[in-house]
């Protein structure tokens, strides 16, 4: 039987139910066919849980042997939290497999189509590679970088304002629009802001969705100013939360630093940057910050931050993609929020350069997903 794309299709589906679910594992689906039916199908569902073949397997109406496979990303052979997906493939005698991405992960990559050629599987590698790489560039970036994946966020007017000059910013964007950020933070691992916008907004930055995940709260604040009466510090105990300081101001601040861990509160010390532009006001090194997130299994993080925190992020090449919501409204004024602050670049041809790989219309705002260049 040759190729059909129409069960890749339903791999690549049934992967996107792993969504805010599998973290740092990557989104899988699998299908199995077996004389023009399919006969089993599977996704990874939970982190620590069974991986999509052997999800498929578990759900066989009949033999697989002499049957085909439809798996988005290539099988792993290695013993993690789960036994190796190419043993149960050679077990349950798969006559071929299709696999759309190849695993960068050093304990897998190349070597599962290996082990299963060695053992008598056809094996077709690339098969709408580019549809099922589409599924984790969170995870092909973390398992390579280890560092997370960071997203950088807004609503703006067509003017380019994120908040009117009283600082006033609900809303810009619609409803839908703010739906579909809900589905942002239910995606991504971590969001993070700065204290401006704690100080300014007082945000929960919690998931709003039915059976959504909360994501993994960061606070960058270098000088220790988020309040303990503040929504972030009062929910700490149920949803995980990291506020990153400078090292020398943790020390000062030991009655500060108690508090917050009392309530919940993960301090992370951090030196400063090396290169900060103020060096009697410096900020948090966000380099090592990513790194330590990295350690703390953060894939991914939705980077929700005001101006000051975007520049940095951008200045310091750590935003990977970013995701615009328009409204279409004006507010004028050189006075407004703008959202990427800072000195900004000298010239056009030093700007930051991403690509645009997705336009939609959202009601009446205009949606625009860019990846870094």
């Amino acid at each position: 039987m040759a190729f059909d794309r129409k069960y890749m299709e339903l791999a690549i589906e049934l992967a996107k139910k792993g969504i805010g679910k599998v973290n740092p594992n990557p989104l899988v689906g699998a299908v199995i066919v077996k004389d023009g039916k399919i006969i089993g199908q599977g996704y990874h569902k939970a982190y620590g849980g069974l991986h999509a073949e052997r999800e498929a397997f578990a759900s066989l109406s009949e033999s697989a042997e002499g049957a085909e496979m439809y798996v988005t990303l290539e099988p792993c052979c290695h013993h993690g939290k789960q036994p190796p997906c190419t043993e149960a493939i050679v077990e349950n005698k798969i006559k071929k497999i299709y696999v759309g991405s190849d695993d960068p992960n050093g304990l897998v990559n190349g070597k599962g189509y290996e082990y299963l050629r060695n053992h008598g599987v056809e094996v077709e590698t690339h098969v709408m590679k580019e549809e099922c790489d589409r599924l984790n560039p969170v995870f092909f970036h973390y398992i390579s970088k280890k560092t997370p994946y960071v997203v950088m966020k807004y609503g703006m007017t067509m003017d380019g304002k994120i908040a009117a000059y009283t600082g006033k910013s609900k809303w810009i964007t619609n409803e839908s629009s703010r739906e579909r950020v809900q589905e942002l933070r239910n995606y991504l691992k971590g969001i993070m802001v700065g204290i401006g916008t704690v100080l300014a907004d007082n945000p929960s930055l919690t998931c709003r969705i039915e059976d959504g995940r909360n994501p993994v709260r960061i606070i960058c604040d270098s000088r220790l100013r988020i309040p303990t009466d503040s929504n972030i510090v009062k929910t700490a105990l149920e949803v995980p939360t990291y506020v990153a300081a400078l090292s020398d101001i943790v020390k000062s601040e030991k009655n500060k630093v108690k508090c917050l861990e009392e309530a919940g509160v993960k301090i992370i010390a951090l030196p400063p940057e090396e290169n900060a532009s103020d060096k009697e006001k410096p900020d948090i090194d966000l380099r090592i910050l990513m790194q330590k997130l990295g350690e703390y299994s953060i894939d991914g993080i939705l980077l929700e931050g005001g101006g000051t925190l975007n520049y940095s992020m951008l200045d310091n090449g750590l935003v990977n993609e970013v995701r615009v919501f328009m409204a279409p409204k004006i507010l004028g004024g050189d006075k407004a929020k703008s959202p990427v602050e800072g000195i900004g670049r000298e010239t056009p041809d030093l700007a930051y350069h991403f690509k645009p790989v997705e336009t939609e219309l959202i009601d009446e705002d205009i949606y625009i997903r860019y990846i870094k260049d």
